[in-house]
């Protein structure tokens, strides 16, 4: 009896190639697993295309309500940003995969799990990380790594062994999309002094022409977590959609950054994201209003590595758990609405208001003094800067001695 290998399957290039290698090369039954995340998919062609292909069979599963609470709620309330610019909608959703892909191994009684990724990207380490941690005993196969294929060589194996593929030579770009967003690399965008072509671009409408009309919405948060717009209660999946909608209108949510990979390479990347980074600038916003300076700090140092530690594939860790635990407990007083207005391309905060708000107009005003004693900073100051002050003294003493 063949022993068996569930391939996570997105119905693209490498992972219908990747049918073929494993079938054909390691010579395994091959069930294939389809996560949808949000993705513009037509899952219905992807199912197809894998059973023609060759697959014993072919799951389909819908984690859009689990990614939403799971995945993205952490990202929000803890403001990720790789490197103050990706929102991190392609690191999120990996883990998110290989999880139903070890659940899909799991009730198959396989001896495998296996991916599409390359030797130079990010996702190897995503999806090998997360196989290891939530089940060591299955072999993890990844057979465009194994057999170090460029991307030119994919597309000639797959012509060769009749593969139907959406890129040709001329216009290879790598697509992946989410809920959360969209990224675009690879082809021409390589050149790194090249302008982006407008053509990668779906979700955002073009700079040019301005928008001749302002966009304002107002954005509801409940304990860090969005829950209304402009007065409309409806499921955060909705939410994301309509404020994708509203910016990407207005041109916002683009990105051309120059990105540091984790194995230290430097990749330029295209992404797409107005809803996520709208939602993460509110409520950055909003936490300002709410939280003590001493715990915007911290969060701060810690929303980094929290960042980090989910590129680099480490949901699953210890670490990244304890991280989860702590932005949770944060988010107590983090309610309240956030006013955005969009304008050709830009997005701005324009107002807020929270239950739990520390400014207070009364205590920050220089109108008048009645909430505030002038008095008071002379002794703050002195206590402040008594270390440093005696320390300068010193200093000047000891060069006096020296001198003299």
């Amino acid at each position: 009896m063949k022993e068996k290998v569930v391939l996570a399957y997105s119905g693209g290039l490498d992972t219908s190639c990747c049918i073929k290698m494993l079938k054909e090369n390691h010579k395994m039954d091959v069930i294939t697993v389809a996560v949808d995340v949000g993705q513009n998919e037509d899952f219905e062609k992807i199912r197809e295309r894998a059973l023609n292909l060759g697959t014993e069979k072919a799951y389909i599963i819908d984690k859009k309500d689990e990614f939403v609470k799971e995945y993205i709620v952490p990202s929000i309330i803890s403001n990720s940003l790789y490197e103050d610019n990706y929102p991190l909608f392609s690191a999120l959703s990996r883990p998110l995969i290989a999880k139903t892909v070890v659940e899909i191994a799991k009730k198959e009684n396989a001896q495998a799990v296996a991916h599409g990724c390359t030797g130079k990207g990010n996702d190897q380490i995503r999806f090998d990380l997360s196989f290891k941690i939530l089940a060591p005993e299955l072999k993890i196969i990844a057979p465009i790594r194994e057999y170090s294929l460029s991307r030119p060589a994919l597309i000639d194996y797959a012509k060769e062994a009749s593969i139907p593929i959406p890129v040709t030579k001329g216009k290879p770009y790598s697509i992946d999309e989410n809920l959360w967003g969209r990224s675009i690399e690879g082809g021409i965008l390589e050149n790194a002094e090249r302008e982006v072509p407008e053509d990668v671009y779906e979700l955002t409408r073009p700079l040019n022409p301005v928008s001749d009309s302002l966009d304002y919405i107002e954005i509801y948060f409940k304990k860090g977590i969005p829950e209304k717009i402009n007065d409309m209660k409806m499921p955060l999946l909705e939410i994301i959609k309509y404020v994708n909608k509203i910016a990407g209108a207005h041109g916002f949510g683009r990105i051309d950054h120059i990105e540091s990979r984790v194995m230290g390479i430097k990749s330029r990347e295209v992404y797409e994201a107005p809803a996520a980074l709208t939602l993460i600038y509110a409520h950055k916003s909003l936490e300002y209003m709410t939280l003590p300076k001493d715990l915007l700090f911290i969060k701060k140092f810690l929303e980094e590595y929290f960042s980090r530690l989910i590129y680099s594939g480490l949901w699953f860790s210890p670490m990244c758990s304890a991280i989860r635990a702590f932005m949770e407990k944060t988010q107590e007083h983090v309610t309240g609405k956030v006013k955005v207005k969009f304008d050709g391309g830009r997005m701005e905060i324009c107002g807020r208001e929270s239950p739990f708000s520390l400014y207070r107009k009364d205590v920050a005003t220089y109108e008048n003094f009645e909430e505030f004693d002038p008095r008071y900073p002379e002794g703050f100051i002195k206590f402040m800067g008594m270390d440093i002050t005696l320390y300068s003294a010193l200093e000047k003493e000891v060069k006096n001695e020296l001198i003299s």
